[in-house]
């Protein structure tokens, strides 16, 4: 499902129209994102927890070069993690 058809199936479930469904939604992205930028958790009780995690800094094999032994250096960086609630999916 694309963010278009999210948007639709929003509006038909809350009778909203598609542009206040988008304004909803859209509000959501923004504030989850301004949240995990601060470093604090976006919890959604039975849906799951959006979070801010570092991966570390390590060497990895570029897949284009065909030499194994060729490893580039993959610096630390700041990813999104969402952990679902134990019941979303039963």
């Amino acid at each position: 499902m694309n963010k278009a058809e999210l948007v639709n199936v929003m509006a038909e479930k809350a009778g909203l129209t598609k542009v206040d469904a988008k304004k909803a939604l859209d509000a959501f992205i923004g504030a989850t994102v301004e949240t995990l930028k601060k470093g604090e958790k976006v919890t959604l009780v039975g849906f799951g927890v959006f979070s801010k995690t570092v991966r570390k800094a390590h060497q990895a094999r570029n897949p284009r070069i065909k030499d194994k032994k060729v490893m580039v250096n993959v610096p630390e960086k700041k990813v999104a993690k969402f952990k679902a609630a134990a019941g979303l999916l039963k």
